[in-house]
């Protein structure tokens, strides 16, 4: 399934799972008594996003709906339900946060946390960005991307239009739809699946004899850092084929305008030779990305991570019926 198959929840911009309760009000349709749906953000094939707010509070919410009807014809349960699990286990200051998870006989709501700086891509777009800018949102992308590893998670499509960026300019990293966890890993130990955006896609991905998830990240940043310090991707060509074996290749130069620090570290975070491609500890100890580096301390108040199983993504009435059957 492609990404742009269910929207970014922040296409501008508790964990836990109970049910919504839909009921009519002035002000607008409100789901579970205190998230008042507003304007539509995006849509995708099986969702649409809006922004929400708590009438108590006025606090912020991007709420992904998506129906239920497509999402079972299509065979994607298994899809949602990945995902779900997945946002709940990554849960870090650089990650767009999911709260909650509600359901109607219809559909399912994903309650999300609300970016209002919109897309990366966005301010890329505008042109390249200065070495000490580019360098605290790469920081923040490693870290991010390093707690997902240490929890079994995978991104897959990493790009410039899923991070976005907070009131404060912080990087928050967003759009699992691609991403996969440990235990789909093979008996090879890697991953087979051809999944990604071209230009971001690591070389090994397209020998399509397997990958390592956490290298093709890496690959995957580095693409990233390249595009925020040069203004253009380092692997280019209007026809994908030849594009594709540019980065098989590894045919890139770096701009004059790049640091002989950048330049090395580039140099080993685009390695065709994903045995010899840097890690994440290497990352951070690397001079060039340990410059005014802040660790980031955080911790999470509520660390519940369970199985999300057919009966989260039920309506109060289809939970009642279930249990009668089960009595």
């Amino acid at each position: 399934m492609a990404a742009a198959d269910i929207p970014n929840p922040n296409p501008n911009s508790r964990p836990s799972s109970s049910v919504a309760k839909r009921s009519s009000s002035d002000s607008g349709t409100l789901l579970l008594g205190r998230y008042e749906l507003g304007k539509l953000l995006g849509h995708g094939t099986f969702a649409k996003v809006y922004h929400a707010r708590n009438p108590l509070t006025n606090e912020s919410f991007a709420i992904k709906v998506l129906d239920k009807e497509k999402i079972l014809k299509s065979g994607l349960v298994a899809h949602i339900k990945r995902e779900i699990s997945i946002l709940r286990r990554v849960r870090h200051p650089n990650i767009v946060q999911l709260f909650e998870v509600m359901a109607t006989k219809t559909k399912i709501y994903f309650v999300m946390e609300f970016v209002r700086g919109g897309e990366l891509f966005r301010k890329v777009a505008k042109g390249r960005l200065k070495e000490d800018t580019a360098r605290k949102y790469f920081q923040q992308l490693i870290s991010a991307v390093q707690f997902c590893h240490a929890r079994g998670v995978y991104h897959r499509d990493l790009k410039p239009e899923n991070l976005l960026l907070d009131d404060n300019g912080d990087l928050k990293v967003s759009d699992f739809g691609l991403s996969a966890v440990s235990d789909q890993i093979r008996q090879d130990g890697l991953f087979h699946t051809f999944c990604g955006t071209p230009a971001y896609v690591a070389p090994e991905v397209l020998g399509r004899k397997g990958y390592d998830g956490a290298k093709v990240d890496i690959w995957s940043c580095g693409i990233i850092l390249f595009v925020l310090m040069a203004g253009y991707l380092p692997f280019h060509d209007q026809n994908v084929m030849a594009m594709y074996r540019k980065i098989y290749k590894g045919e890139f130069r770096c701009p004059r305008w790049f640091s002989p620090d950048l330049t090395r570290l580039l140099t080993r975070l685009l390695d065709t030779n994903p045995r010899t491609r840097i890690t994440i500890p290497e990352i951070m100890e690397n001079k060039w990305f340990k410059k005014d580096f802040k660790h980031i301390k955080f911790y999470i108040e509520d660390d519940r991570f369970h199985r999300f199983d057919d009966f989260d993504l039920q309506s109060p009435e289809e939970q009642q019926e279930q249990r009668r059957q089960q009595a």
